[in-house]
């Protein structure tokens, strides 16, 4: 009997408004944003802070966390791309073979969402975020602040990885049938790119398409083609729950957030080592790695933050709870 082992096929956009279109992954992006607000809202609280300053934070926290996120997909696993198309890396948008007039202003683009975002990007994003947040509060320290942040990040980063499942993006490698997690991601590219599935269906549009390779019979040797692969984001994302509820656990029951730095250091630590091993399971999502060898793009960039964390996990310091 299997568990997990299905056919995972869903359509990523939940409704669309002419070329806008609301995904999945955008909302629970969304959702991440607002659970991280009311979190951070009951840790002001308890440290007696305004409101005024919470909602200052939420803004440089968005920011950076969205521009780190995509100023980190492009250079870290995309340049090649992005050198010769510079209008798409702060722009929902990707070149297109059609022709029509997105928004009837840019020829031969559609609207993609910011599609594209790293996570060690948005980490960096949201470091250079709070110290630019500390420099225009300078009544907050940095650590302060970043022993505190984590908490709303690390849950954050499950509801991220959640709707990576969604998109059927970031699968892991191929596993076969009888595994207990095994998942067919129908939608993935790599295994049945869009314009195939039309071109075998027959269909006018991609979800139509793979709608008829999944429950019309006559695709069905089609549909067996596609592998089984390891459900990598659900392995990540949920991983990233303990992470949550460790340092939610540690702020609220232990003295641990008057060591400056040590929520902040075992964050890196946690988060970053489960990225390590999930990327064993994790299909390439490209990058440096073929220069470098041994280790995937996304294992190279986890160790730096994993001996951050140690550092500020271990260092000498005195207790104090005041900024």
């Amino acid at each position: 009997m299997h568990f997990l082992s299905f056919i995972w096929n869903p359509n990523e956009t939940i409704f669309s408004l002419g070329p806008l279109q609301i995904k999945y992954y955008n909302l629970l992006w969304i959702v991440a944003f607002a659970l991280g607000w009311f979190i951070m809202k009951r840790i002001f609280t308890n440290e007696k802070k305004t409101v005024e300053q919470l909602d200052s934070l939420f803004i440089y926290t968005v920011l950076a966390t969205m521009l780190g996120a995509r100023l980190g997909h492009v250079f870290f696993y995309d340049w090649p791309y992005y050198q010769n198309h510079l209008a798409e890396i702060l722009l929902p948008i990707r070149e297109s073979a059609d022709e029509s007039l997105f928004f009837g202003l840019i020829k031969g683009y559609e609207f993609t969402g910011f599609t594209g975002l790293a996570s060690h990007g948005a980490a960096i994003g949201i470091i250079i975020g709070m110290y630019l947040y500390t420099r225009k509060f300078p009544e907050f320290k940095m650590l302060w602040i970043l022993d505190r942040i984590v908490i709303p990040v690390a849950i954050g980063a499950f509801c991220v990885r959640l709707g990576n499942f969604f998109n059927s993006e970031i699968n892991g490698k191929t596993t076969d049938e009888s595994f207990i997690f095994a998942t067919k991601f129908v939608r993935d590219s790599d295994d049945m790119h869009p314009a195939q599935v039309m071109g075998i269906t027959q269909e006018k549009s991609v979800p139509a398409a793979y709608d008829a390779l999944v429950n019309n019979p006559q695709f069905a040797d089609y549909l067996a083609q596609i592998p089984y692969r390891h459900p990598a984001q659900l392995y990540e994302g949920f991983c990233y729950i303990f992470v949550f509820l460790i340092l939610y656990h540690l702020y609220w029951k232990t003295d641990k957030k008057n060591k400056p730095g040590y929520l902040f250091g075992l964050f890196l630590v946690l988060l970053w080592t489960v990225r390590f091993f999930v990327e064993f399971v994790k299909k390439s999502q490209g990058g440096f790695e073929e220069s470098l060898g041994l280790l995937s793009t996304g294992q190279w960039l986890s160790i730096p933050f994993i001996i951050i964390g140690l550092y500020f996990m271990f260092r000498p310091s005195s207790i104090t709870g005041k900024k």
